[in-house]
């Protein structure tokens, strides 16, 4: 909307900083945050109420989380999502169709976790609903996304991928890059809905990964920069700077509320949309294999999962005392504290090993 009033710019030059996409990336940010705060305390005390236990809490799970975490409501995503939409509105050129792409996968993953909490929060169980359901839903958004993503995208690009550290290594994978497209933003969704378990363990991640992704957002879309650091230019991506700011600025207010002891849990209604957003970015901005270093801390989380399912189930055994991961390190001892700093630092690692491959080419 702000956008706008650079066509104004002519005549009021000091509304030409509207121009940029730093300025409204940071005005984006602002706003997401200043959201939260305002509304943050009203939607907490809501859904307080409307909960009642809150989110049922797993009792095969450490058994302090019985004591230090029930009652905590939870769908803390409509916090983040509200203040993500609102700021994206203000602030993004609503002309970008990578601005609405994105936006569509993130309300929709993120209606699909609201109703799995309903779920769960209603019947008291930490089962939301059939995981064949979820996964078929969220791989028609999917799907859906990177097809318009391929109609946006500048061909024979469009629907390639893309390689880090080899500037001229590109698979034109034609038709079978939505497919492949749509498993990698599923697959970030899920992940980052398995990483959050304990309290400020998901959101700081999702926040690093974001401040990535709109920095790689900003240097695709910019012909300069892309051509002087050798990425490939993608027309457009740069408005998705302004939704990462949104993402940054609307998790730092729900950190705020989240931070131990947590007032509020995010739920699956932030966490696969929040992943979902990220892989939709990736994608857009054609660095889809850059997203499993910066987010590999989602990724570790996802692997565990499965190798703990996978040795269970062919030889009865189990890998890890718990999965996901995370909960194997509070088995072993670690303290909440430790295990979300220490994760929150591998994040930040991974995120500048993940960004170096801007340059190493």
């Amino acid at each position: 909307m702000f956008h706008y009033l650079s066509q104004f710019g002519d005549q009021i030059s000091v509304l030409n900083v509207f121009r940029y996409i730093t300025f409204r990336t940071g005005g984006a940010t602002v706003t997401a945050l200043l959201f939260s705060f305002v509304f943050g305390p009203t939607i907490i005390a809501a859904l307080r109420v409307r909960q009642g236990r809150g989110q049922p809490i797993r009792d095969d799970g450490p058994q302090n989380h019985l004591v230090s975490k029930i009652g905590t409501p939870t769908m803390g995503g409509l916090m983040i999502l509200s203040g993500l939409v609102v700021s994206t509105l203000l602030w993004a050129d609503l002309t970008s169709g990578y601005v609405w792409i994105v936006l569509m996968v993130t309300l929709g993953f993120g209606l699909i976790g609201l109703y799995d909490d309903f779920l769960k929060v209603t019947r008291q169980t930490h089962k939301g609903f059939s995981g064949r359901a979820r996964l078929s839903a969220e791989f028609v958004i999917a799907l859906i996304a990177c097809y318009l993503v391929t109609l946006v995208g500048q061909a024979p690009l469009s629907t390639a991928m893309t390689f880090p550290f080899f500037k001229d290594l590109v698979f034109n994978l034609g038709w079978f890059f939505v497919p492949i497209a749509a498993f990698i933003v599923v697959g970030s969704g899920n992940a980052v809905n398995l990483t959050d378990g304990l309290d400020g363990l998901a959101i700081v991640p999702v926040m690093i990964a974001a401040a990535s992704f709109g920095f790689i957002a900003y240097l695709s879309g910019n012909a300069v920069f892309a051509d002087y650091l050798q990425i490939h230019f993608t027309l457009g991506t740069g408005e998705l700077a302004v939704v990462c700011g949104a993402v940054i600025g609307a998790g730092l207010g729900f950190l705020w509320f989240n931070a131990p002891p947590a007032a509020i849990f995010m739920g699956d209604t932030g966490s696969l949309a929040l992943g979902g957003l990220i892989g939709a970015v990736a994608v857009s901005t054609k660095h889809e294999i850059v997203l499993a270093i910066i987010g590999g801390l989602f990724v570790l989380e996802a692997v565990s999962v499965i190798i703990q399912v996978a040795s269970f189930k062919l030889t009865g055994r189990r890998v890890f005392k718990m999965a996901p991961i995370h909960h194997h390190f509070e088995h072993l001892g670690w303290t909440e504290p430790q295990i979300v700093i220490r994760f929150w630092i591998i994040a930040v690692m991974l995120a500048l090993i993940g960004l170096s491959t801007l340059k190493i080419r």
